[in-house]
This record gives structure tokens, sequence and C-alpha cells, in this order.
């Protein structure tokens, strides 16, 4: 126990914010702070807000922040699918953080223990041209030091093709009149307007609904970059393919069956998670395997699709699963279906550090996304800095995420315009009320 430290009387006195940009999204990273002196780190998911675990504020002070899942109980109705579970997942992370710091031992001990000492990490690779590009883009990370690699392969690449995608006439032009607009933010923030009118409605019609179809001219696009990438790479190392588009499951089973010759890790997200049934129907219709599950909160959301047997890979956020124990606890039942985990994170390397607790204390768990590489000064964040120039975190052994401090200097230089001062009061946020009780 850390000296001078009553942890029968500790209470959690404040909860603030500050929201940097670059990152290269924005992220909102929080502190909880206590009456004996002792503050945890966590952040809300990539691209939410920070309103969700401010509203949380007051049913969370006074409470004994040791006590993660009593606090965790309370609070997780108030998470959702996606960024809306950013909050409650923030304040579980700060409140893990927090109880090894008074304990004096590592997130991953409380969690049971570690398989592993270094976490294996792959990183999201982007490139202009075509597959030979990408090919040489992968290469370089390997050169990095990274031996498992994922990259962007869908309807993206084919949208300056003509003959390659059908859709109802304008659509795809409205598409691409958007996308050099309101989607064009700098560092992957989200213009308001795309949450709004014409732009929200497109952004949001799920894959069966778009309209959206592979042609064989496309199909043939696609397998061909697939081609290109894997003789540039060969075919000793993972790949895993992501951000395939919005389009319908038959098209999925198409590209699939396509891509099966060239070996890969997995496919992430053909179709909203929630559609159990289409998961089932592209599994049984392929050997690529199958992974999803970065939108999916709490275990209950995963059990279907792995009941269904249509996954090989989930593929949790910590920060939208429900937070470190609920993510461990994903990761044990998913070795229970003979299902490997992999971790997605695109946050700062406060996220980064909480996933690297849970990679570590998860038997079935493969490789950790990071999604900064090309950001030079991302992992300075946190003190000690994250260090990955091996294609391996090491897991740490100080005390809660093992981060001495945050680089408070780098974040006042990043700081989103929106939130120009870095941990300003939440006062008004004390008193926030209401009847929470789920039944009478």
């Amino acid at each position: 126990m850390k000296k001078g430290i009553d942890p029968s009387t500790l209470k959690i006195t404040d909860l603030r914010f500050a929201d940097i940009d670059g990152a290269p999204k924005r992220c909102t990273l929080l502190k909880i702070e206590t009456n004996q002196g002792i503050t945890g780190y966590g952040e809300v998911r990539d691209a939410s807000s920070r309103t969700y675990a401010a509203m949380l504020k007051s049913r969370i002070l006074g409470e004994n922040p040791c006590n993660v899942e009593k606090i965790f109980r309370r609070i997780k109705q108030f998470g959702g699918d996606s960024r809306q579970a950013g909050g409650v997942c923030g304040i579980e992370v700060a409140l893990w953080d927090i109880a090894g710091k008074v304990w004096e031992v590592p997130v991953w001990q409380l969690l049971g223990g570690k398989y592993r000492d270094s976490i294996r990490c792959y990183c999201d690779t982007d490139s202009e041209g075509g597959g030979r590009d990408m090919g040489k883009a992968l290469k370089e990370r390997m050169r990095m030091g990274f031996t498992f690699l994922k990259m962007d392969l869908g309807i993206e690449l084919l949208m300056g093709h003509e003959g390659c995608l059908s859709a109802p006439l304008g659509f795809l032009e409205k598409m691409r009149e958007y996308k050099k607009t309101v989607f064009s933010t700098p560092h992957g923030s989200i213009d308001p307007r795309a949450m709004r009118g014409e732009a929200y409605d497109l952004f949001n019609t799920a894959h069966p609904f778009t309209g959206i179809h592979l042609t064989e001219k496309g199909l043939d696009f696609l397998e061909q970059y697939m081609a290109d990438v894997r003789r540039e790479v060969g075919y000793e190392v993972p790949i895993a393919i992501d951000h395939l588009g919005h389009i319908p499951v038959e098209d999925c089973i198409k590209l699939a069956k396509r891509l099966e010759k060239y070996n890969l890790a997995w496919m992430e997200d053909p179709v909203p998670w929630q559609m159990t049934s289409q998961y089932v129907r592209l599994a049984q219709s392929t050997t690529v395997p199958i992974g999803t599950g970065e939108d999916m909160y709490l275990k209950e959301s995963f059990k279907p699709l792995l009941e269904s047997g249509a996954l090989a890979v989930v593929h949790p956020d910590i920060l939208t699963a429900g937070g470190i124990l609920e993510t461990k606890k994903i990761g044990d039942m998913a070795e229970e279906y003979g299902v490997q985990m992999s971790l997605h994170m695109a946050e700062s390397p406060v996220a980064c550090m909480a996933a690297v607790h849970v990679a570590a204390a998860t038997r079935n768990f493969m490789a950790l996304e990071l999604h900064s590489v090309d950001v030079p000064w991302w992992n300075d964040l946190i003190k000690p800095a994250v260090d990955y120039s091996s294609g391996y975190i090491k897991v740490p052994d100080a005390p809660g995420l093992g981060i001495e401090s945050l680089n408070e200097e780098l974040i006042a230089s990043k700081l989103h315009p929106d939130f120009p001062e870095a941990w300003s009061s939440t006062d008004e946020w004390n008193k926030e009320w209401s009847n929470d009780r789920q039944w009478s």
C-alpha cells in the first residue's frame, strides 16, 4: 500500500478534462482527483464527447475509487454503442489507475497476472497510389519492427475509377462532395456539419441500405490491389483488412471469395455488428476470417456473435467495450468459443497503456492497434513516453497504468480550439441529478 494513504477513507473529489487534437484524432483526456492526492488518468473514446463523462461526475463524487466494479455497475447504464460508451469507459480506466497506485501494483496484477511481458502491435497504414505503393508502405512498417500488418481495402480506393461501383445515380457524387467539404477536416476531427441534415443521413446509412455495389471491374481492381500488396511483402506476414465501405453482405461475400488466396488475418467490420445473421451468412460463404467489435458495448453484445460461430476475431476497444475489466471478460468469453482477441485503439497513450494491461492479462490476445505511428509527438504525451520502436510495447511494472505523469506542456500546445483551457473547472456538473433506478 502507498505510504500515507488510507484506502478506507479515499474519496473522489473532482473530474476534469483536456481535449487534444491531431493525435491524429480528437482525444478527451480526463483526470479523477481524490481527497488524498492520488490522481487517476483516463480517456473518452476518440471522436466522442466529454459530455458523456461529465454527466457522470455527480454520480461518482464522494465514492471510494478503489471500488471499481461497484462504481461501474452504477454508471454503466449511461453507456451505449460506439462513442456513447466513452464516458463510462474513461472513468472506469481512471479508477483502475487509482486502485493500482493505492495498492502499488500494476493494473495487470489486479486483473490476475500477465501472460506476456511485451505486447505485439500493428498500425494502420495509409498510402497514396496502388497496391505496390501500399506494399512498400507496409514493408516500411516491417522494417520498423512490426510483425503484424493492417490496411484499408474497400470502396474508397474505387471512388476515382469509372465503372467500379454502382449506386443510385447521384449518390456517389454526393458522397464525394461531402468528403471534400464536411468530412475533409484536419486531424480526423469531425466537422459539426457532419452531424446535421443530409450529411448526417448519408453518414448514418447502414450497409444494406446504401444501394452501393461492387461491379466486376471493382472486384478485379481490389483483387489486383491485394495481389500487388502481397507481391511486395510476401505471404508470411499477417495482413488484416478494414474499411470495406458500406456495401451489403452479398458484395462482402463476393469480395471475400476473391481474397481467400491472399491469406488474410481477418476482414474487419464487413457489416454492422448488430446483424448477426449476416455475419453467419458471410462466415459460411468464405474461408477469410471475420472480425468485429470496436463499436460494441459490454460483453452481452458479443455473446450472440460468439454463439453463432461467425467470428474468428473479436476486436473491442476498451473505451467502448466497458473499460479494462469488461474487455478482459470479453476476451475470456471469446476464448471459450475458440475466438482470438485483438484490440482496437485509435486514442492517446493513456488509452494505449490501459489496453496494454488488458492485453497482458488476456490469454487469447494477438495484437494491439497503434493508430498514431505517423504522429511524431504522440508517444510523448505521457511520461515515460510510449516505446513501440521494436513493434512491441513492454508491459510496465509501475503502479496503476504505469503513467508517472502527463506531459502538460505538450498537451497545452495541442489543445482543441473548442476547448482552449486544459483541466478547467467542471463544477457545473456537480449537482446533475436524475432518478437513475431502472425498475419500480
